[in-house]
């Protein structure tokens, strides 16, 4: 099991602030399944209007932080990382269902765990939890894909 800091995470994932859902990986197996977390702070910039009265993380925000982990899985079972020229591209979410909102102050643990590769796609099934109550749960399709 491998884990990752911030500054390995930036070296994977192509995404920068304010766009970088994870925090830190506390567990990567390759070609099996990840922990990471993502810190939820009332800073984050999308507390400014979802909801000024009671802040609630936003769903699809939540996805993507779930599709952020299963990106690091996906690299590190592809043995390869974002760099310049390879992105892990979202190409679909089926059975997205969320249980409890997410707000300033929890932290979110986001565990992936890869379900099969074919054709170039990988299916990850995927938890987002805080204090271990379920909050979100989707399957994610990726593909990794050169650019440029």
């Amino acid at each position: 099991m491998t884990s990752f800091d911030i500054h390995q995470i930036l070296a994977t994932l192509p995404h920068r602030y304010p766009f970088v859902m994870l925090d830190r990986v506390l567990e990567l197996e390759a070609n099996v399944s990840v922990k990471a977390i993502k810190n939820v702070t009332i800073n984050e910039p999308y507390f400014v209007g979802h909801f000024p009265v009671r802040p609630v993380m936003p769903g699809v925000l939540i996805i993507e932080a779930l599709a952020q982990a299963a990106a690091m899985l996906a690299f590190a079972s592809g043995g390869s990382s974002a760099g310049h020229d390879r992105v892990v591209y979202l190409v679909g979410v089926d059975n997205a269902r969320f249980k409890r909102p997410v707000e300033p102050g929890d932290q979110l643990l986001l565990e992936a765990w890869l379900e099969r590769i074919k054709g170039g796609v990988h299916r990850y099934r995927t938890q987002a939890s805080v204090e271990g109550q379920m909050a979100a749960e989707a399957v994610i399709m990726c593909t990794e894909r050169k650019v440029g």
